[in-house]
């Protein structure tokens, strides 16, 4: 029997046959992509016009990009399943969907999209599927990544994902990733297939998850508290001397490493937002030192954290 899926994954683009077939002969290492047209193209008009989360989200629905209730979509749930899906073709591997991070763009701000961009980053709804030491990484989050890669050139409604094989290396495929006639050529394509299996009488010539069924196995999802990547912290604190070297008092009692420190503007009173790039740092220390710095009472406001992916950063 023969279950076809092409537009569960990227709309018109032929995701699921590259991984089911193109590559059938490569190890995965790893598969970044943006799989959410309605989170990219709100995040493209926060960066193109300056505009809040919220206006850009009115934009989408009414362009038709975005549903009446976008939470599936702006909160990273329809992300998510599709990196599920990917995953599972790509390392033979039961996923479990309750254990893969999940995090919506809903509190990215311009500002944080201007201090992206200052660094040489744009912020991308990511998924993020990474296969090494024996577990596999699988995230879904907010993301900056320099704008030499690719996929920071992605804007608009379209998608795209990166694969690396260990044979093939990496390639990019993109499109559009949902709509009326792109979902149809994907639908197509596959009822095509199913035709010509059964024409020459071989149903089941691909196997469902890529791998045969005797070869699926389950390999462990790294805990989100282990993972290791680079921070970019924006922190809203209240003007005051001393608060800075308290907060980099608690990051450099975890071990976390700062890059860079950028504080604009000062006042008489109130909070002045203070940035922050680290260096490779692990995911449970970062969330320990948030909790430690809102307890220092000079936090205003809840601090904003943004994952880096950047091959070429600085450890």
């Amino acid at each position: 029997m023969d279950v076809a899926f092409e537009a569960s994954v990227g709309g018109c683009m032929p995701v699921i046959k590259t991984l089911r077939e193109s590559l059938a002969g490569n190890r995965i290492h790893y598969m970044t992509g943006i799989l959410n047209g309605t989170c990219n193209y709100i995040l493209s008009r926060i960066t193109d016009e300056g505009i809040a989360f919220a206006e850009a989200l009115k934009q989408a629905q009414a362009e038709g990009y975005a549903e009446a209730d976008p939470t599936l979509d702006v909160e990273g749930y329809d992300t998510a399943h599709k990196l599920a899906i990917v995953t599972a073709l790509a390392y033979g591997t039961e996923v479990d969907f309750d254990d893969i991070y999940i995090e919506g763009i809903s509190r990215v701000t311009p500002l944080d999209i201007a201090y992206a961009c200052q660094f040489g980053y744009r912020i991308k709804l990511l998924a993020i599927s990474k296969h090494a030491e024996g577990a596999i990484e699988a995230r879904v989050h907010p993301t900056m990544i320099p704008e030499a890669n690719l996929l920071s050139t992605i804007s608009g409604p379209l998608n795209a994902l990166t694969i690396a094989g260990h044979a093939a290396g990496e390639i990019l495929l993109y499109g559009r990733g949902a709509g009326m006639m792109p979902t149809a050529s994907a639908v197509l394509g596959d009822l095509v297939d199913l035709g010509r299996n059964l024409i020459f009488g071989a149903p089941g010539r691909v196997p469902l998850l890529a791998f045969q069924p005797g070869s699926i196995g389950r390999i462990p999802l790294r805990p989100m508290a282990e993972i290791q990547t680079h921070y970019y912290i924006r922190l809203q604190v209240l003007d005051q001397p001393g608060v800075l070297s308290r907060v980099s008092g608690i990051l450099g009692d975890l071990g976390i490493s700062i890059q860079s420190v950028h504080q604009k503007g000062r006042k008489s009173q109130g909070a002045v937002p203070v940035v922050m790039m680290t260096h490779l740092a692990r995911e449970s220390d970062m969330q320990e030192a948030l909790r430690r710095i809102q307890e220092l009472g000079v936090v205003d406001e809840e601090p904003m954290l943004i994952r880096v992916e950047d091959p070429n950063g600085q450890d």
